[in-house]
């Protein structure tokens, strides 16, 4: 994520261990972000997903989410909205496949995150692990 800009403002976080190691393998920030661990996230279902990001201060504009499968999955391809049906896309035909552990999600979300719904972000790159070494060539 440093190596590729990526530096939120905020980190809405899963309160389970293993999504707070994720963070802290992240660390440290350049500018140290909001970061709110919440129980909320644990397992969340999209509606969850989508309730805790409705949620987000305007002000905010960057925003990590941490969390688990399968929701972080129904999040990202709800966030593609329509768009999914575009197989010619690489990154859309990626993401449809699946959501692997450790994978990163970037949308652009053009709209304010009170009324954030299914269809309302563009996929800008999608990243599994296994992109990782080509990324360090």
């Amino acid at each position: 994520m440093r190596e590729l800009g990526l530096a939120p403002d905020v980190v809405l976080v899963s309160s389970a261990r293993r999504t707070l190691q994720t963070l802290e393998a992240l660390e440290p920030w350049d500018e140290t972000p909001l970061v709110e661990p919440l129980d909320a996230l644990y397992l969340a279902r999209l509606d969850q997903m989508f309730d805790v990001l409705n949620g987000v201060s305007e002000t905010a504009h960057t925003v990590l989410l941490l969390g688990h499968n399968p929701g972080m999955h129904e999040l990202a391809m709800a966030l593609v909205g329509a768009a999914a049906d575009d197989f010619a896309n690489a990154e859309i035909r990626r993401l449809s496949d699946g959501y692997p552990t450790g994978a990163l999600a970037e949308f652009a979300i053009p709209g304010a995150w009170a009324t954030l719904a299914a269809g309302g972000g563009q996929l800008t790159r999608f990243l599994s692990p296994r992109d990782l070494p080509e990324l360090a060539e």
